[in-house]
Formats: structure tokens, sequence, C-alpha cells
């Protein structure tokens, strides 16, 4: 399983409170709960990670 090494916080995040962190690898985009570190990691691959902020950015995800 790839090492997530670096992680960087959503320049969206409203507050600190509120934020998720991005981390990637060569195969894998991890996303995190920023409050919540040890709670678990969201890992998908950078292609379904690219489809999903498409989507965002395009106001198709409801």
């Amino acid at each position: 399983m790839a090492v997530l090494q670096y992680w960087r916080k959503s320049s969206r995040s409203a507050t600190e409170t509120n934020c998720v962190e991005i981390g990637t690898a060569p195969d894998i985009v991890g996303i995190r709960d920023t409050k919540n570190r040890d709670g678990g990691t969201l890992r998908v691959t950078p292609a379904d990670f690219a489809a999903f902020l498409t989507r965002i950015k395009t106001e198709r995800l409801h």
C-alpha cells in the first residue's frame, strides 16, 4: 500500500475546525479530516479524484 507523506489542507476549507486534507502518492490520493487525522483516510485513484474535482467545478455534483 502506498504511503501518503505529503498532505495539504484544502484552500476551500472555511475554518480550522471544518477542513479536509489531501495527500498524494504516485498511484493514490488520500482524503482525510484535518481535526481527526487518525479517524481514517479515503483512498482513491488519481483519475477518480480528478473526475470528482471536475464534477464539483462544473457544479454537476448534487
